[in-house]
């Protein structure tokens, strides 16, 4: 599981590479925590991982704050997650997840990328149904004992646990992700990420050729404002 997360978050990262996009959607995240549970982050649990990820992203304290209290005002437009499901090409299964104030721009958006590669864009349920969504938390080592951490950490609903190049990330199930995040604070261990992923129970292989269609048809996809992320069932 930590070899696809790790190929997964060298993708995002890429596609990451302009720190507007990157901040634009973290403000979005900031914006629904705070019409969902308010602006005080110690009572705000989602709110404090966002503002967590965004540190870790390294985006400036002063635009965290004016998200937040930019998001407290009544006026201030409201965004919905929507997870798209499809086929691809060669019956990739592949999994959007979206942040929209516009659903009719964002669905047609989405119809159009599968259409244009030969895929379909599905009914909810129609693809999920073949992955597991897991929460994943990334932080440093920082002199951490890796093998006591996971005997500590298996209560709290721990499922893997992998260390790479000086970090360490621990997986767990959607809904654990809580439990995990109180485990974690009362450790003291500073989290830099937590989010979801969604992993393929099964994966198909391609060839070279059919897996850099696929990409092309991924990057077209991730290129859309409204886009947060995309998963699929390809090796």
């Amino acid at each position: 599981m930590g070899r696809a997360f790790e190929f997964r978050k060298e993708r995002k990262f890429k596609r990451w590479n302009k720190m507007s996009k990157v901040f634009t959607r973290l403000g979005k995240e900031i914006v629904m925590a705070v019409k969902a549970g308010g602006p005080d982050i110690s009572n705000n649990s989602r709110l404090r991982t966002i503002v967590q990820n965004a540190k870790g992203a390294s985006m400036p304290k002063d635009r965290i704050e004016a998200a937040i209290k930019r998001a407290s005002n009544k006026d201030e437009k409201d965004y919905e997650e929507i997870v798209y499901e499809g086929y691809g090409p060669f019956g990739i299964a592949v999994i959007i997840e979206t942040s929209t104030d516009n659903t009719n721009r964002t669905v047609a958006n989405i119809r159009s990328y599968f259409a244009k590669a030969g895929g379909s864009l599905s009914t909810s349920g129609s693809v999920s149904f073949m992955f597991d969504k897991k929460a994943v938390f990334r932080f440093s080592q920082n002199g951490l004992d890796i093998e006591e951490l996971e005997l500590e950490l298996i209560d709290y609903g721990l499922e893997e646990i992998d260390e790479n190049e000086g970090e360490i990330f621990a997986y767990t199930s959607f809904e654990n992700f809580g439990n995990m995040q109180h485990a974690l604070e009362e450790r003291k261990i500073e989290v830099i990420n937590a989010d979801f992923q969604w992993f393929p129970a099964t994966t198909m292989e391609l060839t070279p050729e059919q897996e850099e269609e696929i990409n092309k048809m991924i990057e077209r996809i991730e290129e859309d404002d409204d886009v947060n992320q995309v998963f699929t069932n390809m090796t």
